[in-house]
């Protein structure tokens, strides 16, 4: 008869709950995506819906699923865009929303270009400058 409960390693306690914290960060910053982004991952985090789930639902390739999940997690857990967030002060308003395009969504600089009406050399700079901003504030100490 197998046992009900096992001797678990603490590395193997640390890695579990070091893997449960991540699922909680990721479930708070899901309100920050919006659209379909938002959608895909409630059903998959919230909802438990599988990629094979997901994909008959959407009409796309389970592949595709897998791989915009898996983008969307690095970005929300990336945290350039929280850090932003976290110190709006120190950007504008359409430096702001450069950043969300940048960092949350994943457009590329061209089409941030095209939907702002700005130059390809203009969003460029700007990304540049809240990257440089952003490592700015990463190597600061923290306050208590």
């Amino acid at each position: 008869m197998r046992k009900i409960h096992q001797n678990i390693s603490t590395e193997a306690l640390e890695a579990r709950t070091e893997l449960r914290e991540r699922i909680e960060l990721l479930r708070s910053r899901v309100g920050l995506l919006s659209g379909t982004d938002k959608l895909l991952m409630t059903m998959y985090f919230e909802n438990g819906n599988s990629f094979r789930q997901i994909a008959l639902l959407s009409g796309v390739s389970e592949a595709s699923i897998s791989r915009r999940v898996k983008k969307l997690t690095r970005r929300l857990l990336d945290g350039e865009y929280i850090i932003c967030l976290r110190n709006c002060d120190s950007f504008s308003g359409m430096e702001m929303g450069v950043a969300k395009d940048y960092f949350l969504k994943g457009l590329s600089i061209k089409r941030i270009a095209l939907k702002r009406g700005w130059t390809y050399y203009r969003v460029h700079k700007t990304v540049k400058g809240i990257q440089q901003r952003v490592a700015e504030i990463q190597s600061q100490p923290e306050k208590c």
